[in-house]
């Protein structure tokens, strides 16, 4: 039989390998690819099903600044508790909006967060809404010239846009917004022309440079969507290569999701709908796109059709996506943040860390108090763990015996083993079990922590004042004592030099492997996964540091009532 260590083994050196091929390899490479993405210039991005696009500037080396080309064109401002921005009035675009509410840094005077940006700046970032008719040909998009009589985009009060063109349609766009993120657009066409004319409405978020993205691998950041009730998520890259990902689909949402920005378009579910992630290269600017074509209108002389879509764009808060969800029946919106494979757990766990920190008033007490939560209701199964464990470091003073007995006789060696664990009534692998029936759990934690916006700039107590980034303390520089910057790889701070602390002190109460390569291992991993989450956000290594704590007065408490020695020496015999 193999013995426990070698599934704990087997565990440990496949995490140590993820996380080993992300800082030895994935981190570099993202930062590379990000050097490169800073030296391209804006430009703009292919067009949805049946779209011409825009024609290409020719851009500049240095970009104009992006206050400078927002003041550059005729615009509606947008004003709300949680946007400020504007409307282009020279194409209609969505391409001036900022996360009121959200902050760059801790600092309560930084910038707020940008989320879109015109045409002309560095990275473009829009919504953009028209018709196309049969041969191809845009209307109340680029070079759409819009008037309006009022001067701002409020919740109260939403601003409707004309525009006449010389085909004999005039086009009336009404734009609302709520008071978080949701905007309703409904684009009316009015034929006062002679003949019958054939359009279809369309939508489409696109975006100018592959982002600076985190890469890793329990995050998705890119194109994402939910057609038919499914979940796609698209990764840049892949995208790249396919150039083009149509979606037959005719209900759902699409758009483009960052760590904790989202923008998405919802089309109407009057009618289908086509929907398509899509990609291509020129001037070597990398574009992006998602976008949907509605079905087909027939403007009648002297008559008039209208849709309406809505328009997300802004933070991934859960109760948010929630609400939408359920008042706009908008399938699996809260998919948009990523819980991974292990939803089902991994929501709950969200939406209980946010409840406790409302009552805490403290995200991090938060984590602390649902860690605990976690273990208890997982008590039984860990017990059971800790005391086989403990039975197995009980006999390890026999076992040792029996390798000096037997020698080098490895057949016989696990013979007198079995014989052993019979006689003694202990099963190596009872130990091992319940741990690995709660590794989802803990993982699930784990990534809620990851990728949950309401730890953005959350503070705990002392030097961290925000969980979501990491410990700010470095050991290098005798924790600010000395006043020297060491460099980037020279980190690890007191958080991350605590759970290694932990991590170790949890070790030693375990049973030590047999094979003297693995106690060498074992005794390596502390320091390993030390180092690895040194870069880590504050908030998962305080829950890993107070996760391994409890686990060590657990089992020091077991170990005491079955009388196994604690850092060595016999067992009690009473």
């Amino acid at each position: 039989m193999v013995d426990q260590k070698n599934l704990f083994m087997a565990i440990i050196l496949s995490l140590t390998i993820l996380l080993a091929w992300q800082f030895l390899f994935e981190a570099p490479r993202q930062e590379q690819r990000r050097q490169q993405l800073e030296q391209q210039q804006a430009s703009e991005v292919p067009a949805p099903l049946g779209v011409p696009d825009a024609p290409a500037g020719s851009g500049s080396v240095l970009p104009p600044s992006r206050d400078d080309v927002v003041a550059d064109a005729a615009r509606v401002t947008i004003g709300t508790p949680s946007l400020r921005g504007s409307i282009n009035l020279s194409d209609g675009r969505i391409d001036d909006l900022v996360l009121a509410k959200f902050n760059e840094t801790v600092e309560p005077d930084s910038d707020n967060i940008v989320l879109l940006s015109p045409t002309g700046a560095e990275s473009p970032y829009f919504a953009e809404f028209g018709w196309v008719d049969g041969s191809g040909n845009v209307f109340g998009a680029a070079d759409t010239n819009w008037s309006t009589r009022q001067a701002e985009l409020t919740v109260e009060r939403p601003v409707v846009m004309e525009a006449t063109l010389d085909n004999g349609l005039r086009l009336i766009r009404t734009v609302a917004v709520d008071s978080d993120y949701m905007f309703t657009v409904t684009q009316q066409v009015v034929n006062e022309g002679d003949e019958a004319v054939r359009l279809f409405p369309f939508g489409r978020i696109r975006r100018t440079n592959t982002p600076d993205i985190l890469g890793f691998f329990i995050l998705h950041e890119g194109p994402i969507g939910v057609f038919g009730g499914n979940l796609k998520e698209v990764d840049y890259d892949d995208l790249r290569d396919e150039g083009s990902i149509v979606q037959e689909q005719t209900e759902g949402w699409i758009g483009i999701t960052d760590k904790y920005w989202l923008t998405a378009l919802i089309p109407s579910t009057d009618a289908p709908a086509n929907m398509r992630f899509s990609h291509n290269l020129r001037d070597n600017v990398h574009r992006y796109q998602t976008d949907y074509l509605g079905a087909e209108m027939v403007v009648q002389p002297g008559s008039s059709v209208e849709v309406a879509n809505n328009f997300f764009a802004g933070a991934k808060e859960v109760d948010i996506l929630d609400r939408y969800a359920t008042d706009m029946n908008i399938g699996l919106f809260d998919r948009a943040i990523d819980f991974g494979w292990f939803f089902f757990m991994t929501k709950p766990f969200l939406l209980m860390l946010i409840f406790f920190a409302d009552m805490f008033q403290n995200f991090g007490l938060s984590i602390l108090f649902v860690t605990v939560l976690i273990k208890l209701a997982f008590f039984p199964l860990a017990n059971k763990s800790y005391k086989s464990m403990s039975r197995m470091k009980a006999l390890q003073p026999k076992m040792q015996e029996l390798r000096e007995r037997v020698g080098d006789d490895r057949q016989k060696l696990q013979q007198e083993m079995m014989a052993l664990y019979k006689r003694e009534k202990v099963n190596p692998v009872s130990g091992c079990l319940p741990m690995v029936i709660q590794i989802p759990v803990f993982f699930a934690l784990y990534k809620v922590l990851f990728v949950s916006i309401e730890m953005r700039h959350a503070p705990f107590y002392g030097w961290v004042t925000d969980l979501s980034v990491m410990d700010p303390t470095n050991i290098f520089n005798l924790f600010g004592v000395i006043p020297w910057d060491p460099p980037s790889f020279l980190v690890l701070g007191a958080w991350p030099l605590l759970m290694g602390i932990t991590m170790y002190l949890q070790q030693k109460l375990n049973p030590q492997p047999p094979d003297p390569i693995q106690a060498k291992i074992f005794l390596m991993m502390p320091v390993i996964f030390t180092i690895f989450l040194a870069r880590f956000p504050a908030g998962l290594v305080i829950y890993w540091a107070w996760n391994n704590l409890l686990s060590i007065l657990q089992q020091y408490v077991i170990m005491r009532r079955m009388g196994v020695p604690i850092g060595g020496g016999k067992a009690s015999t009473t």
